[in-house]
């Protein structure tokens, strides 16, 4: 199975593509939208709340320190680019979807 369009491995750890809803009803990882995941948190887009959101929400996603969780692009939009380090795609797409609904 190709991995996620939303993913793409590299030779530090894996990008994650991310369109990020901040001020939603429950922290949550949504469905893939075209090349990005939509990742939903409840904390507002004001200093950088949003962003800390979403690193914490990946770190427990996948089980993993908040450190190899890095967000390496978009800090003030809602397009965001994450490194995943030490992942390769294939094991970051099976925890991001083994996830219970």
């Amino acid at each position: 199975m190709p991995p996620a369009s939303f993913l793409k491995e590299t030779a530090g750890g894996t990008l994650l593509s991310v369109k990020l809803q901040p001020r939603a009803s429950k922290n949550e990882i949504g469905e893939p939208l075209g090349d990005e995941l939509k990742i939903k948190v409840t904390s507002p887009p004001v200093d950088a709340a949003a962003n800390q959101a979403l690193v914490e929400l990946l770190a427990e996603k996948l089980d993993c320190p908040r450190g190899r969780v890095e967000l390496i692009r978009g800090q003030t939009s809602r397009h965001k680019t994450v490194m995943l380090h030490g992942f390769t795609a294939e094991a970051a797409a099976a925890k991001l979807k083994n996830q219970p609904r």
